[in-house]
């Protein structure tokens, strides 16, 4: 009996916490945790509804060895005209305390950042998005070769609620 009320108990939840708006979700892991400053990450997507708006994230996963409160990114976003959206991005990663701004359980944090807001993808074809980072220690002109503590990025497009 009890075994069913569980059962029951864990299908509700993962229905809940499904995104019904969800349109596109793919991730690449990075290996060891280690982001080298030549890594750039790249994701792609057919044409979606070519009138309704769109949110695209970018999500994070860092654990414990990330060893900054911001992350900056640099963006690429293709389209399939060939037109380019290119963009450097900061966004915090922890609080001044020092404790993840992340989602979840254990020593991986999970950030979903904003990247663009309500975009309209009116082209049919193939969308390109390329992904590097772009961090340095404070002082120093050149960036960091390998960043520590990255484990996954990935792109999550949503449909707008506006």
């Amino acid at each position: 009996m009890h075994n069913k009320f569980y059962l029951i108990l864990v299908l509700c939840m993962s229905l809940i916490s499904c995104n019904s708006g969800l349109v596109f979700s793919e991730y690449e892991a990075l290996s060891n945790g280690k982001w080298e400053m030549d890594e750039t990450l790249h994701f792609e997507f057919l044409e979606l509804d070519s009138i309704q708006q769109h949110n695209m994230f970018i999500s994070v996963r860092n654990d414990n060895t990330f060893p900054f409160s911001n992350l900056f990114l640099i963006t690429e976003l293709e389209f399939p005209d060939g037109n380019t959206q290119r963009d450097t991005l900061e966004y915090r990663m922890a609080k001044p305390t020092g404790e993840w701004l992340g989602k979840g359980m254990g020593s991986i944090k999970e950030s979903k950042l904003w990247y663009k807001e309500n975009i309209v993808f009116p082209d049919s074809g193939v969308y390109k998005l390329s992904v590097s980072h772009a961090m340095r220690k404070n002082g120093e002109v050149d960036g960091l070769f390998i960043l520590d503590g990255i484990t996954d990025v990935g792109l999550e497009i949503e449909k707008s609620t506006q």
